[in-house]
């Protein structure tokens, strides 16, 4: 199974002492594969905190194994549909969300997250590795 990495799963892992569960859980992944929204979160916390040797090795974990999906065309149309049809049923999402899910679709990937209730009537498959034993 392939997931896409959420931007607070790959945060965790970047702190002294991760969550041993998110931890064991990303470095069993072969890939890891995330979007570019996530990456320009992940890029914008680190440089706004200086985190320059976090930046690093966020940089050699994308270079050696990592993907990053674009946001295309068919993504930002279903992420902008489904973010008006969850809006129309009374919930606001973000439209940084939006398209983490659009790219999750597009790809038929799993979204692992810590903040599934975020993702959750996007009808994309979740999981959270904070609950998630091997």
């Amino acid at each position: 199974m392939t997931y896409l990495v959420d931007t607070n799963i790959i945060s965790e892992v970047m702190r002294k002492k991760p969550n041993p569960l998110v931890d064991t859980w990303f470095r069993a992944q072969p890939h890891i594969v995330t979007s570019a929204v996530c990456l320009e979160e992940l890029i914008f916390g680190l440089r706004r905190r200086s985190a320059f040797a976090r930046e690093a090795w966020l940089r050699n974990v994308l270079a050696d194994v990592g993907i990053v999906h674009p946001v295309t065309d068919s993504a930002a149309q279903w992420a902008g549909s489904q973010r008006a049809r969850l809006q129309a049923e009374g919930r606001v999402i973000s439209q940084a969300d939006a398209l983490i899910a659009g790219c999750a679709w597009e790809h038929a990937l799993v979204l692992a997250t810590r903040n599934t209730r975020d993702f959750e009537g996007f009808g994309i498959p979740l999981l959270n590795p904070f609950d998630h034993r091997p």
